[in-house]
């Protein structure tokens, strides 16, 4: 039974090469788009079954099942459960076939979300653990599933799509983030609306996760070679940054040489702990901070904040055109570009931010999330798969992954202890501090990146 499972997750078997040119064409075009739209939709509904909770928090505290604190710890662990799961995963899902992995982690967080639903009447079956306890220990869990969703889609981008193209591709998927999060919110107020209980608010998600991983099992294969199909960099006749020195090398090796002891990606990792910090500082802040330090209502300060989200979308598009159009899929520049257009953003939010210039309040965190979104895209994802090899790329992409989660949880505190002791303003400077000290981490990979572009 062990040994099945364990195929079931193996790649999938190359099958016979085609060659009939027109052939090749027309399958890899009709691929990219199922693969890339399967990978799209399903990590969107990822978020489907995590950031639900963060929405129908006011009501669980309404109803006396948790407090604001109680809460808080449970955010706390799927933030360390999924930072550490995402490396974890990573190296996992380099040894295994995308869909799979992909596929069983909606499964297993959707049925997670069901279980999480019927907490209170586990609880009362007679359980001697508290509702807080039993909470944090399903969404830890849920942080582990959750991490078998970003590295297969890394995996899949670097596959299907070659590195002059692939900064536009990844950013443009990395919208699913955004789609995923402003569409459970919809559902969720839907629910509430027609009068369901806060369990639908965890059910519902849950069965369309069940649905779609099912789907993802038919929809989606693994490497181009599955369907006969040439290797991307062979079909897009690409040069890849980094290639492996020797074919015979397992897994950790690959992991340890490309990975743990590779200098440029540490750099991006250190540099995404400071780009995470900035980007949590003031998503998860702005409102407190309009509505305690500059007068805002709570709608107003919301609606202004707003902004922040809605245009962080376009913002990591953007960045990865750009990339590809003027630097060859080369992300460094775009990086450091946008991380000085983002220090003063912030220090502009911090500046105009008053009940009297809402729009221009409005206008700066917009400005912050627009750019904030590129180098969270490109230096954590696109640049990572550009400086190890395609045989690490999840691993990579997980470890950036979990470095980002740690700036998360230090934001978290970080924030609220220097707001606290130290005023608003010391807020936005650490982020303008924090915007230098990622630039200076990205700035190490410049030479690495140029070294892999045509000439």
């Amino acid at each position: 039974m062990f040994a099945r499972i364990i195929n079931w997750f193996k790649p999938l078997p190359d099958a016979e090469p085609l060659t009939d040119e027109e052939q090749i064409k027309k399958l890899y075009r009709s691929w990219r788009i199922k693969m890339f739209f399967s990978m799209y939709f399903g990590y969107a509904l990822f978020y489907f079954t995590r950031k639900n909770l963060d929405i129908i928090k006011p009501t669980l505290i309404n109803n006396h099942l948790f407090t604001v604190e109680e809460l808080g710890t449970i955010g706390m662990v799927i933030y360390l459960t999924y930072g550490i799961g995402k490396f974890v995963s990573g190296v996992v899902a380099d040894k295994c076939n995308i869909r799979s992995v992909m596929a069983v982690g909606l499964f297993s967080s959707s049925i997670i979300n069901i279980l999480f639903a019927f907490l209170p009447q586990l609880q009362s079956m007679g359980l001697p653990l508290s509702l807080t306890f039993m909470a944090s220990f399903l969404w830890g869990l849920n942080g582990v599933a959750q991490s078998m969703g970003f590295p297969p889609v890394a995996k899949g981008l670097v596959y299907w799509f070659s590195p002059s193209e692939r900064a536009t591709k990844w950013t443009l998927w990395s919208s699913s983030h955004t789609f995923g999060a402003f569409f459970v919110a919809q559902l969720i107020s839907l629910l509430a609306w027609m009068k369901f209980g806060w369990q639908m608010s965890f059910i519902v998600p849950a069965c369309l996760g069940i649905v779609y991983s099912i789907f993802m099992l038919y929809a989606m294969t693994d490497k181009p070679s599955t369907v006969g199909l040439p290797a991307i960099e062979v079909y897009r006749n690409d040069v890849m940054p980094v290639t492996k020195e020797k074919s015979d090398m397992s897994q950790w090796e690959i992991v340890r040489k490309y990975v743990l002891t590779n200098p440029f990606l540490w750099a991006l990792a250190f540099s995404y702990v400071f780009i995470y910090y900035v980007r949590f500082a003031t998503l998860d802040w702005a409102t407190t901070f309009l509505v305690q330090d500059r007068g805002f209502t709570q709608a107003m300060a919301a609606s202004a904040a707003s902004a922040m989200p809605f245009l962080g979308m376009p913002g990591g598009i953007v960045a990865g055109y750009l990339a590809d159009r003027f630097f060859q899929g080369r992300c460094t520049q775009m990086n450091l570009i946008y991380l000085v257009i983002l220090a003063a953003s912030c220090w502009g939010f911090y500046k105009v931010a008053s009940v009297d210039a809402f729009l221009m309040t409005a206008v700066f965190s917009a400005f912050i999330g627009f750019f904030v979104d590129g180098p969270q895209n490109l230096a954590g994802g696109v640049q990572a798969s550009r400086v190890t090899v395609q045989e690490s790329v999840s691993a990579a992409c997980g470890f950036t992954g979990m470095f980002g989660y740690f700036g998360a949880m230090l934001s978290s505190k970080g924030a609220a202890y220097i707001s606290t002791n130290y005023g608003w303003k010391a807020v936005y400077i650490s982020c303008i501090f924090a915007c230098i000290i990622a630039m200076i981490f990205i700035s190490t990979t410049w030479k690495k990146e140029s070294a892999g572009v045509k000439k």
